[in-house]
């Protein structure tokens, strides 16, 4: 959420007033994310004091962006705890600023846990159940656009600033999933609208009360497993600096997977690839940092992640593949 555009406070409150949000009082660029520009702000509205968030897309066009605002829309009026985007007086939920495109959506209560208990995980798991469910009733479609295409297009971009052995995985990993993804068994999987980066830092709670999730700027129709992977891959392993980190932390994994099923139980297919797509979403992630790291673009307030972290994460998804598909996800996901 770094901030590549300078919005201007006087556009930013003739913004807020359209969309019925009140007065601006004060407007702040959040540091941390990589892809849009956000802002704070901070409105007074019937005599009450009201957050938001506004956001100028960078890279997302106005074509693009109606199916995220639409999704996070459809899933606030089923219940689920997103951000709502404003419509103006016309009903319009993408907006226009600084001749980009551009939402507000209400910012939602609580803090993001970065060192998650068993219970966080579960009522995450639950909750992407939930989520899942309450997608099947959205009409629009548009592909995971950080999916295996772009994997095959990115993957040739990010070679030359590796080491011989990271070409050697990467390319051996891009390899693999292309060969899984022919399978029938992938075609069997459940699809949906999927959040697709439901990281720590995209989810709130209060104590251990989930509060919202947010960011859906990277969603699209894609397998529902390939979601609970990259939850797993962040939510559910060691975060450290040495040789431990990217490790799977089992009471966090059995914990999440054991609240998901008993929302929407794991089909047959599902527990089959669950090690392959557990290496997808470590793959998507090493990459999309790869091409972060070394292919910046400016930004005020850009810090971007580090690589390494998922190339230890994949290595250990490809390491611990064999006993998790004979012994241990069973046993994680038993009903």
């Amino acid at each position: 959420m770094a901030v590549y555009t300078e919005v201007a406070f006087a556009e930013a409150a003739a913004l807020m007033e359209q969309v019925q949000c009140g007065v601006l009082t004060d407007l702040r660029g959040i540091q941390g994310g990589i892809e849009n520009t956000n802002y704070f702000a901070t409105c007074e509205h019937e005599g009450q004091t009201q957050e938001h968030v506004l956001t100028v897309f960078e890279r997302l066009t106005f074509e693009q962006l109606p199916f995220y605002l639409h999704l996070m829309r459809h899933l606030a009026e089923q219940g689920i705890p997103v951000p709502k985007p404003a419509a103006n007086g016309q009903g319009e939920i993408l907006h226009r600023l600084c001749d980009k495109p551009a939402a507000v959506v209400n910012r939602l209560a609580g803090r993001s846990e970065l060192a998650p208990t068993p219970a966080h995980c579960a009522a995450v798991g639950a909750m992407l159940a939930r989520m899942h469910l309450a997608g099947l009733g959205f009409e629009r479609r548009q592909p995971n656009l950080r999916g295996l295409a772009w994997w095959n297009e990115t993957v040739p971009v990010v070679l030359p600033y590796l080491s011989p052995e990271q070409s050697q995985l990467i390319s051996a990993e891009l390899a693999y999933q292309n060969h899984v993804a022919r399978d029938s068994l992938h075609a069997a999987l459940p699809q949906g609208p999927i959040h697709a980066d439901l990281f720590r830092d995209n989810v709130m709670f209060e104590g251990d009360e989930l509060t919202g999730f947010f960011d859906f700027y990277f969603a699209g129709c894609d397998t529902w497993l390939f979601d609970i992977a990259v939850c797993l891959n962040d939510w559910c392993i060691e975060h450290r600096s040495d040789q431990l980190d990217g490790q799977a932390r089992s009471d966090c994994t059995g914990a999440f997977l054991s609240a998901y099923q008993s929302v929407r139980p794991l089909s047959a297919a599902e527990r089959q690839l669950m090690p392959a797509l557990l290496r997808a979403g470590a793959l998507r992630f090493w990459l999309s940092r790869l091409w972060d790291f070394h292919l910046p673009r400016e930004a005020s307030m850009l810090k971007p992640h580090d690589p390494t972290h998922f190339e230890r994460v994949l290595r250990q998804r490809i390491a611990h593949a064999p006993q998790m598909a004979a012994s241990a996800l069973p046993t994680a996901l038993a009903a």
